[in-house]
């Protein structure tokens, strides 16, 4: 990796003190019928203040796990977790209740969890400000704010039934926001839409990250959904594994060009976790070959994969020599 590429990932992914979110080293195992289950397996994670990020990995990587113990709603096992200053393993009942109720907002996949059903929009707006003392003449006020800033201000009056999908998850975001938190969590917030009241409800989420100032941690295993921020983590296995970083640069044209680069997180002890593409071409297993190089380190398969990714090949030729013959 050359000077430049060092200085961008140094800037995407900020020093512990820096970071508003930060995980190190974060372990969470549970017990299922006598299985001892490990889903975060020394996950490390730093989000800066004001960040919009997007968490993606398949089932069973751990990214749900990692979202429930950030917005509190579980407790990590081992480790550090920071958000806002708070830490999450030394946190009592009392304080992660109150820190749920003023740090942090969460929108949950499904529509129905996120809103009571005898409320309007505007009255579940201004239900969690009870909980912190907002005043109630400044309730509503705020209330009508959030929904207007969110394009959702004609629903102010109308119960979730009479409201779209869409509109559930963006009144959802203003409820999120109703106490001002220091950081949004969204689980798959756009899991159960289509692509356009999707569009519609990450251009919400972006709206308040830019509006309100409110750093944004969306989960999702939509990568067009994922494409939309300026950087995705990959977590595989428990751990964060991979980082696509993205940027808009004016040429000197003036065109606008997209870029988006994709790295390897290395952790505190200096593990990386490769591309399951890249080794399964290479046919990498169990250990490879390192080079330190001037600028880079070079990263070789050993000799029996060579040898597998040689009879590969052979294997691959043969079969389309075959059908050649066949073809004649």
């Amino acid at each position: 990796m050359d000077e430049l590429s060092r200085r961008a990932v140094a800037a995407a992914r900020p020093r512990r003190e820096e970071g508003l979110v930060v995980c190190e080293n974060l372990v969470r195992i549970y017990q299922t019928e006598g299985v001892e289950v490990q889903a975060l397996q020394g996950l490390d994670l730093a989000v800066a203040q004001g960040e919009m990020i997007a968490v993606i990995g398949a089932s069973g990587s751990g990214k749900s796990t990692l979202l429930g113990i950030l917005s509190g709603q579980d407790a990590p096992t081992a480790g550090a977790a920071e958000v806002a200053g708070h830490d999450l393993l030394a946190m009592k009942r009392r304080e992660r209740l109150e820190y749920r109720r003023g740090t942090v907002g969460f929108v949950w996949q499904q529509t129905s969890r996120n809103l009571l059903p005898y409320l309007t929009a505007a009255e579940n707006v201004m239900l969690p400000m009870t909980y912190t003392g907002i005043k109630r003449s400044r309730r509503r006020a705020r209330a009508e704010e959030l929904l207007d800033l969110l394009s959702v201000g004609h629903c102010r009056d109308r119960t979730p039934d009479t409201l779209s999908g869409g509109e559930q998850q963006r009144v959802a975001i203003a409820v999120a926001n109703a106490n001002e938190p220091r950081v949004l969590f969204a689980d798959e917030p756009t899991g159960e839409l289509d692509t356009a009241t999707s569009d519609e409800v990450f251009a919400a989420l972006r709206r308040a990250n830019e509006d309100l100032g409110v750093t944004v941690v969306v989960v999702t295993h939509d990568a067009l959904v994922s494409e939309q921020v300026q950087r995705t983590v990959r977590i595989r296995n428990g751990r964060t594994s991979t980082e696509v970083l993205r940027r808009v640069a004016t040429g000197e044209d003036g065109v606008e060009v997209h870029t988006a680069e994709e790295y390897a997180v290395l952790d505190g002890s200096g593990r990386m976790q490769l591309p399951g593409e890249f080794t399964q071409r290479l046919h990498m297993r169990k250990r490879v070959r390192l080079a330190l190089e001037s600028d880079h380190i070079g990263v070789w398969p050993d000799e029996a994969a060579r040898r597998a990714r040689s009879d590969a090949e052979e294997a691959e030729a043969a079969g389309r020599g075959q059908q050649a013959e066949g073809g004649r």
